[in-house]
């Protein structure tokens, strides 16, 4: 699980961060924010499992962030004050922790998380097996017309897709490269996602093209492709979603 914590005092987040890790060293604390600032444009580009978030920072009611940003991620609140809580609890809160934070109290509110973590995982996938059987609806095939030519490209033969400025393309298994109609965010939406992932804006790739994965900076992840990458093509797993490809690679 990925966290962040929102806390303008540096010793109350460091000691929350080492609370956090001596109870659950599986979840993997990824920013600590310190203002509005800092959080609506973190929130506005990355997305994470859990928010500790103080209510009052240094700019102001750390409230404001949720006028300027959407958020659906679990909040624990974390403050030293409680006059805020009814306010707080509109939010996506899942507890209330007044500082100094106890360690009963902060296992408690992890505790919360995967409860209510495990009852949307039964809820999805009782949803999943009730819509018309699993896999139906998936992209089976693709007709490209490329000159004077229409071809027939079955799914399973292709590696990659990639975007480069306004144009999609098809890589196959054997190396050929093809024109596609439809956008990164609709392929991403028409193939398997057991098979194809979005790794970053530019590249959705086939599980099967993976030749070869290597630990990059910023817990990104490099990837060798085969048939390889186009040199423009960075094959890198992103920062936000590199959490989630773990996760589709180690099923």
């Amino acid at each position: 699980m990925n966290a962040i914590i929102i806390e303008d005092e540096k010793l109350a987040a460091e000691r929350l961060e080492s609370l956090i890790k001596d109870i659950d060293p599986s979840i993997n604390v990824t920013a600590k924010l310190t203002s509005i600032e800092e959080s609506v444009k973190w929130l506005g580009v990355n997305k994470t499992d859990l928010i500790f978030l103080d209510i009052q920072l240094s700019d102001g009611l750390s409230f404001a962030i949720f006028d300027r940003v959407k958020v659906d991620t679990p909040i624990i609140f974390t403050t030293a004050y409680d006059q805020y809580a009814i306010r707080a609890f509109k939010l996506n809160s899942v507890d209330y922790l007044l500082k100094p934070i106890k360690k009963k109290e902060l296992i408690d509110a992890l505790e919360k998380i995967k409860q209510l973590k495990s009852a949307l995982l039964t809820d999805f996938e009782e949803l999943l097996r009730n819509f018309e059987g699993r896999g139906k609806g998936h992209k089976k095939r693709f007709l490209i017309q490329y000159g004077q030519k229409i071809k027939k490209v079955e799914t399973k033969d292709i590696a990659y897709f990639y975007a480069m400025e306004k144009n999609v393309f098809i890589v196959t298994f054997d190396k050929n490269t093809y024109p596609a109609d439809q956008s990164l965010d609709k392929l991403q939406e028409i193939m398997d996602p057991d098979k194809y992932f979005r790794i970053n804006r530019k590249l959705l790739i086939n599980c099967d093209a993976i030749k070869n994965m290597v630990p990059y900076s910023r817990s990104r992840i490099k990837i060798d492709l085969d048939p390889p990458a186009p040199k423009e093509i960075d094959a890198l797993v992103s920062v936000e979603r590199s959490h989630d490809f773990k996760v589709w690679m180690d099923r």
